[in-house]
């Protein structure tokens, strides 16, 4: 099977940079695996280019601005249709023994909402009475969940959904 020749031939070959299954359909009656394997007990390392075209950045289209216009930032049109996040001032329930509920004494009808810094000691949750089916308390609910009907709605006009969805298909083609 590898004959003094097709071994000189696969040698040429591979040091022209072509790549194993070029070489295997070149030789012939030989796999891809079997020039592979050949090459490695060879001890064939360099080549001449690469046999993979390098991979060419993806460019994306970016939406035409309206004369008279100037270019906004990417992330700011995001930035500014988000609503603030809600602050919730609700003061922890405190037990008999005036600390905040901790991991060890929350029990399933307690507000699971923490509260100060976790690496902190005095780091603990609301403790409030929580709502049927839901971790927290009214107060925590209501800052954790989004009613449906807000965030299904499509934000901005036109150009906006459209330069939010181009983005958006960037970030999984840089991915």
């Amino acid at each position: 099977m590898w004959t003094d020749e097709r071994v000189e031939l696969l040698r040429k070959l591979w040091t022209e940079g072509l790549s194993a299954s070029q070489i295997a359909k070149q030789l012939g009656g030989v796999t891809r695996n079997a020039v592979i394997g050949k090459v490695h007990r060879l001890g064939l390392q360099g080549r001449a280019t690469p046999s993979r075209p390098a991979r060419r950045p993806v460019r994306i289209a970016r939406p035409r601005q309206p004369a008279g216009t100037a270019p906004v930032a990417a992330g700011s049109m995001a930035l500014r249709q988000r609503p603030a996040p809600r602050l919730v001032d609700v003061e922890p329930l405190r037990l008999e023994d005036g600390a905040t509920a901790n991991v060890l004494t929350i029990r399933d009808r307690m507000c699971k909402w923490p509260v100060g810094d976790p690496g902190d000691a005095n780091f603990g949750f609301c403790g409030h009475p929580v709502q049927e089916g839901c971790p927290y308390c009214a107060e925590h609910a209501a800052a954790a969940y989004q009613p449906a009907t807000r965030r299904n709605k499509p934000r901005g006009d036109e150009s906006t959904r459209r330069e939010a969805e181009t983005l958006r298909w960037a970030r999984l083609a840089a991915s």
